[in-house]
């Protein structure tokens, strides 16, 4: 019922900027530029953890474009998984360039959020942005689709509060693939996404999961690289 409300509610309620707040857009030309004006960089984690794919990141998680995260994550203003997944979009397209060519269409797997979380959110943000981003992606040209092959296999601790040690001993073994992952992984790329990167501990994890695949007989897998629509500024290069 949340969701249903909030899906009406964007239609029909004035709107304002998500990450300025100014009125009657969604999105304004200089936020969106924020989010998605520029090309998609490499980013690492200070400190970088051991396991941690190749990320790219379509923006620095300040100031409008953090605003706008946090409005479509926590305020539910859905209608910005639009001009997020466009971000995310190109992320993917940096991330995966050294294989997608060779390796068929883009496989976009979401770092799943915790059940409590989703529930009190009424949504899951990470799932929604890749959806907006893999429609994206094959309306300019390329072949892409979501795959929401990971679950929880454990519960975790709220990372909120957690130093970058602690959350990858957290989340280490959290998670675990969905029955058929491998046969769907290995028709494509596989790109690990999720909204944000911080320590790159859900990351670490997520790839570890997907690596339970090498195991299965059949076509080489190519060790996934991982987008995230934003990271804090002192994760790029």
């Amino acid at each position: 019922m949340r969701g249903w409300w909030r899906e009406i509610s964007g239609l029909v309620l004035p709107v304002a900027c998500g990450g300025c707040g100014r009125p009657r857009t969604e999105l304004c030309e200089r936020c969106a530029a924020a989010l998605y004006g520029r090309p998609a960089r490499r980013a690492r984690p200070v400190p970088e953890p051991e396991g941690l794919p190749v990320v790219h990141a379509a923006g620095a998680y300040t100031d409008a474009v953090r605003a706008v995260l946090l409005a479509h994550k926590e305020r539910g203003a859905l209608g910005l998984s639009r001009p997020l997944g466009r971000a995310l979009a190109g992320a993917v397209r940096a991330s995966a360039r050294p294989h997608a060519a060779a390796h068929g269409a883009l496989l976009l797997v979401p770092v799943p959020s915790a059940r409590r979380a989703v529930r009190a959110r009424g949504h899951d943000p990470a799932r929604r942005i890749a959806l907006a981003a893999a429609a994206e992606l094959r309306r300019t040209g390329c072949p892409a689709q979501v795959l929401p092959l990971l679950r929880q296999h454990r519960p975790v601790a709220d990372q909120a509060g957690l130093t970058a040690r602690e959350r990858l001993v957290n989340l280490s073994g959290a998670l675990r693939l969905r029955e058929g992952a491998a046969r769907l992984l290995k028709g494509g790329t596989a790109v690990l996404v999720d909204d944000v990167m911080t320590t790159g501990a859900s990351l670490v994890e997520a790839a570890r999961a997907l690596s339970a695949v090498e195991e299965v007989p059949g076509p080489r897998f190519v060790r996934p690289s991982a987008a995230v629509v934003a990271v804090p500024p002192l994760s790029f290069e």
